[in-house]
């Protein structure tokens, strides 16, 4: 097979390489933009869970100061309560000693033995009588107002606790809500925990595809480079092959044309100047 034979068949070769070549330098640019698009996402998901973490722990700390302040609403319901029950049970056992007039009547009999004190002219003995009735009235008097103050302590103490117990209901509440809300992210942060895995893996897929592509594609780029120095060797033989050939050629009709100068010149015919500069080069001389 000559030269030139095996230079197309090497060409015909080297297309063939050179189209599987670009194949696989296209499937990895491929591969390639589909790692990187994976990866971004996985990067974007891996912020999207820290975010979701980060308001499930600030749920969890908020439920964890609403707990505590509902401990201290129980505490605070819990001596309220028994701050009241011991102020009733104060109140019972001062309205056992409760006079059998009423209120308004000694009160009534107070300001007119007092009234009289102020506005009649008495003896001294008559003003000391009604001093001591005074003081006599107002020590049933004082059981009423201390009850009075019982009793105000009681309603005092009672409309507390339904404050209490009102806010108490409105931070359970809170904590319900805010604890669903934080297990609501939990899981959805879960979920895209999975994603984030699923997605690395897939990237990680992509890469290693990628890899073996380039793996592959370093033999046929090797083969390429092989056939165009074998091609690149071969055209410098056939250069050097046609530069021999031509110089065989060349001295050839140099020869031809000095054995015809040479006969001129026997003959005494003029020469040419071609057949002037072969025979100079031999030097010969005209005086041949």
């Amino acid at each position: 097979m000559s030269k030139k034979e095996i230079i197309e068949d090497l060409n015909a070769r080297l297309a063939e390489l050179t189209k599987e070549r670009d194949k696989l330098g296209a499937e990895a640019d491929e591969l390639m933009k589909k790692r990187d698009r994976l990866n971004e996402q996985f990067r974007n998901i891996r912020l999207e869970v820290s975010g979701l973490r980060q308001e499930r722990d600030d749920a969890n700390a908020r439920v964890r100061e609403l707990k505590l302040t509902r401990s201290e609403l129980k505490n605070s319901i819990h001596d309220a309560i028994e701050e009241l029950k011991k102020l009733r049970q104060s109140a019972k056992v001062l309205a056992q000693t409760k006079p059998r007039q009423s209120s308004a009547t000694l009160q009534k009999e107070l300001e007119s033995v007092e009234w009289k004190i102020q506005t009649s002219s008495l003896s001294l003995e008559e003003e000391k009588q009604l001093i001591e009735q005074v003081k006599r009235l107002e020590a049933p008097l004082s059981i009423y107002k201390k009850l009075d103050r019982f009793h105000a302590k009681i309603s005092e103490i009672e409309t507390r606790l339904k404050v209490l117990d009102q806010e108490q209901k409105t931070v359970h509440n809170q904590i319900t809500q805010i604890a669903q809300k934080s297990q609501e992210t939990h899981e959805k942060m879960l979920k895209e925990i999975d994603e984030a895995k699923n997605t690395k893996t897939k990237a990680d897929e992509a890469h290693r595809q990628l890899t073996l592509t380039r793996e592959n594609e370093k033999p046929v780029r090797e083969s390429i480079g092989n056939i165009y120095d074998q091609i690149s060797r071969l055209k410098g033989e056939m250069r050097e092959e046609e530069t021999e050939k031509r110089e065989q050629t060349d001295a050839l009709l140099k020869e031809s044309l000095e054995r015809k100068a040479r006969e001129k010149l026997k003959r005494g015919e003029k020469l040419t100047w071609e057949e002037f500069q072969v025979i100079a080069e031999k030097g010969l001389g005209a005086q041949d």
